[in-house]
C-alpha cells in the first residue's frame, strides 16, 4: 500500500511539474509576442517624434505642473490591489480585467516609456476631442479612442512592416472596404479624419458580430474569422479571457495593451505624468479644385513645407491630384484666407516645374539606370547625414543607387529614418565623368522613363472601360495596369496564375 501510495505521489509532482513547465513555456511565447507589440509600438513612437509639430516643441515642457509630486523624474509606485481597484472602478461599457498581462503594459506606458507618453498626452489633445465626436455618431463608446495608442502612437504616418497604415493602422484591403481611397497619389489611411470615420464603423460592424466590445477589440486586430474561430474551438464560450488560450499570439497581448493605456492616460496624474505642451497648429480645410504641389503652398505664401506635409499625411507626392469634385486640404487656420484670396496665383506659381514631378516610387521603379548592386568593388565609401524629409528613396536617387543597397550597406531592414544618421553609399570613383554629369544623366533619363510610363497608363487607362483583357506593351508594369482598370497587383497575379511581376510584350492578362 505505501508502494502505490509512493508512486502515486510520484506521478502527482511528475504531472505537476509537466504541468509548470507548459505553463512556463506558455508565458515564454507570451513574453516573446509582448516584445515584438512593445517593439512596434516603440518603432511608432521614434517615428512620432520626426513629425514637425513635435519638433518644434523643442526640450520637454509640460501644460500643466504637477498637483501631487514637484520633482517630474519621480516615478510612483502602486501595490496590485490599488491597480485592481482603479480598473475596477472606472466607468466603462467596455468589460476591463486587472491582471499580470495588464499589469506589464502599466509598465511600458508609466514606467519605460514615460516621455513618449507625455508626448502623446500633448498630442491626444489635439486628436482625441476629434474623435470623441465621430465616435458618438456612430455610438462607439468614447473608450474605444485609446486603440490608437496601441495601433499608432497617434502617429497618422505610421506604416506597419505588413503593409498598415495611419493612426488606425488600416490594411488596404480593409480601407478600401470603408470607402478609403488609395492610389499614387493619395492614401486616405493617413488622414485622421477620414481614417476615423472607417474605424468607428468598423468597430461598429465587429460589435454587431460579437455584441461585446472586448471581442470587438480582439477582432480589430485579428480579423472576426480568428474570434470566429476561438470561439468554435472553445466550445462556444464567448468571453475573451475564456477564448484567451485559442486567439492569434498578438491578440492575447493586444486588448490587455489596451486596457494598460486606457487605465495609463485616465490616471495619469497619479503616474506624475502630465501632457507635453505640443503646439500642433489649428487647422480648416480649403477644398482643392486643381491639381497642386505643397511647394506651391509653402513657397508663395511663406510655410514651412514640413508642417504642410505632417498636417497633410494623407498626399503620399507632396501634391494634391485633380478631382472633379475638388480635394479638402489642411491648412493652419492662418494661412486660410490669404490661401483663398491668392489662390489664383499660387495655382499658377512655377506650376511647368512643380506639376510635373511625379510620385517618388514611380520613378525609383522605373529608372533603367539606378544601380541595384550591393556590390562596393572600385566605389568610393561616403557618409551622408540625414536630413529632414529624407526617405530612403530620396537619397537613392540622389546617388542612383538602390534602396536595397543603402539597407544594405547600413544592415537597416526598416524605412525608418532619423535625422543626424550617418549612412553609407557607395558611389563611383572619379574618372568616369564628373558626379555633378552622372547626376544630371540619371535625372534625364528618370524624365524620359516617367514620360515613357505616363503615356502607357494613359493607353492603358483608354481601354479599361471596356474591356477584362489587357495586352501588355513595352513599358507596361503590374502596378500600372492595377491602376488604370482600379484593381490591385495581387487580384491580377492571381487571376492570371502569375508567380512574379515580369511581364512580356504581347501578353494577354485578364483584368476584371
Amino acid at each position: 500500500m505505501r508502494k502505490v501510495f509512493v508512486l502515486l505521489l510520484t506521478m502527482m509532482m511528475l504531472c505537476m511539474f509537466a504541468s509548470a513547465q507548459d505553463t512556463l513555456v506558455a508565458y515564454q511565447k507570451t513574453d516573446s509576442t509582448e516584445e515584438s507589440l512593445i517593439r512596434n509600438y516603440n518603432t511608432q513612437l521614434d517615428s512620432l517624434v520626426n513629425l514637425w509639430y513635435v519638433q518644434k516643441a523643442g526640450a520637454l515642457q509640460f501644460s500643466e505642473k504637477s498637483k501631487r509630486h514637484h520633482d517630474s523624474t519621480y516615478v510612483p509606485e502602486f501595490s496590485e490591489k490599488e491597480y485592481k481597484k482603479r480598473i475596477e472602478q472606472m466607468n466603462s461599457v467596455v468589460s476591463l480585467t486587472y491582471n499580470a498581462k495588464v499589469q506589464t503594459y502599466i509598465n511600458v506606458y508609466a514606467n519605460k516609456r514615460r516621455n513618449s507618453v507625455s508626448t502623446m498626452l500633448g498630442v491626444s489633445e489635439c486628436y482625441f476631442p476629434i474623435f470623441e465626436d465621430i465616435f458618438e455618431q456612430y455610438g462607439v463608446p468614447q473608450e474605444l479612442k485609446y486603440l490608437s495608442i496601441i495601433e499608432s502612437a497617434l502617429n497618422p504616418k505610421a506604416k506597419s512592416p505588413a503593409g498598415a497604415r495611419g493612426i488606425w493602422q488600416f490594411m488596404p484591403s480593409t480601407g478600401k472596404v470603408y470607402g478609403l481611397k488609395i492610389n499614387s497619389y493619395l492614401d486616405e489611411r493617413c488622414d485622421p479624419i477620414k481614417s476615423t470615420h472607417a474605424a468607428a464603423q468598423y468597430l461598429n460592424n465587429l460589435h454587431s458580430i460579437f455584441d461585446d466590445w472586448i471581442l470587438a477589440i480582439a477582432a480589430y486586430n485579428c480579423g472576426p474569422g480568428n474570434i470566429k474561430k476561438a470561439i468554435a474551438r472553445s466550445g462556444g464560450k464567448k468571453d475573451f479571457w475564456d477564448i484567451y488560450p485559442y486567439l492569434p499570439k498578438e491578440t492575447r497581448s493586444y486588448v490587455p495593451a489596451f486596457i494598460a493605456a486606457y487605465y495609463v492616460f485616465e490616471h495619469h496624474e497619479l503616474h506624475n505624468l502630465y501632457p507635453r505642451k505640443v503646439n500642433m497648429p489649428q487647422v480648416d480645410t480649403v477644398i482643392v479644385q486643381k491639381k497642386l504641389h505643397f511647394k506651391q503652398i509653402s513657397e508663395y505664401l511663406n510655410v514651412p513645407l514640413k508642417e504642410i506635409q505632417d498636417v497633410n499625411p494623407q498626399y503620399k507626392a507632396d501634391m494634391v491630384p485633380y478631382s472633379e469634385e475638388g480635394s479638402p486640404l489642411y491648412l493652419p487656420v492662418e494661412i486660410v484666407s490669404p490661401f483663398i484670396r491668392q489662390q489664383d496665383s499660387i495655382y499658377a506659381y512655377k506650376d511647368s516645374l512643380f506639376l510635373n514631378l511625379q510620385p517618388e516610387r514611380v520613378v525609383a521603379s522605373t529608372a533603367t539606370n539606378v544601380s541595384n548592386s550591393t556590390s562596393t568593388a572600385g566605389k568610393t565609401k561616403i557618409y551622408y547625414t540625414v536630413k529632414q524629409g529624407d526617405t530612403y528613396s530620396k537619397i537613392a536617387s540622389k546617388y542612383g543607387v538602390s534602396v536595397n543597397a543603402i539597407k544594405s550597406w547600413n544592415h537597416k531592414s526598416s524605412n525608418m529614418l532619423h535625422i543626424g544618421d550617418k549612412l553609407v553609399v557607395y558611389v563611383a570613383k572619379p574618372g568616369g565623368g564628373s558626379s555633378a554629369q552622372k547626376q544630371m544623366e540619371v535625372a534625364k533619363n528618370n524624365v524620359s522613363v516617367q514620360k515613357n510610363v505616363q503615356k502607357n497608363m494613359t493607353a492603358v487607362s483608354s481601354k479599361a472601360e471596356n474591356s477584362s483583357f489587357h495586352t501588355v506593351k513595352s513599358g507596361d508594369t503590374l502596378w500600372g495596369i492595377s491602376q488604370a482598370y482600379g484593381t490591385t497587383v495581387e487580384n491580377i497575379k492571381t487571376m492570371n496564375g502569375l508567380t512574379s511581376t515580369k511581364l512580356s510584350p504581347g501578353m494577354s492578362l485578364r483584368v476584371q
